[in-house]
């Protein structure tokens, strides 16, 4: 995947966030090398950074992911088994998911 400058305005943000630079480039999708391309100026000259509200979650995606995944997997179970009377329980769990998934995490 080759990143936009619109992807390393929000590297720059979460580089000043304090975020690993193993974990941004998992967020992207790229080698860690890509990461300090971006931050050196290397790749798109200076940019600035995105602002705060602009960031994916901090914390290592990995981890991330595969809870959101079974959250969604529970969800997906709710309606298997119990049809319409299931999407309450699975909008919670899709909704506990995703507020886990943009939680900050170390």
């Amino acid at each position: 995947m080759s990143l936009s400058r619109t992807d390393a305005a929000i590297v720059m943000g979460m580089l000043a966030r304090g975020d690993k630079n193993q974990d941004i480039a998992a967020w992207f999708g790229e080698n860690p090398a890509r990461i300090v391309e971006i931050e050196k100026g290397e790749t798109f000259g200076i940019v600035a950074a995105a602002p705060a509200h602009d960031l994916p979650p901090k914390g290592a995606v990995g981890p991330k992911g595969r809870r959101l995944r079974a959250y969604a997997a529970d969800a997906l179970k709710a309606l298997e088994d119990k049809g319409p009377a299931g999407v309450g329980e699975a909008i919670k769990e899709l909704s506990d998911g995703l507020a886990r998934f943009d939680k900050h995490e170390s």
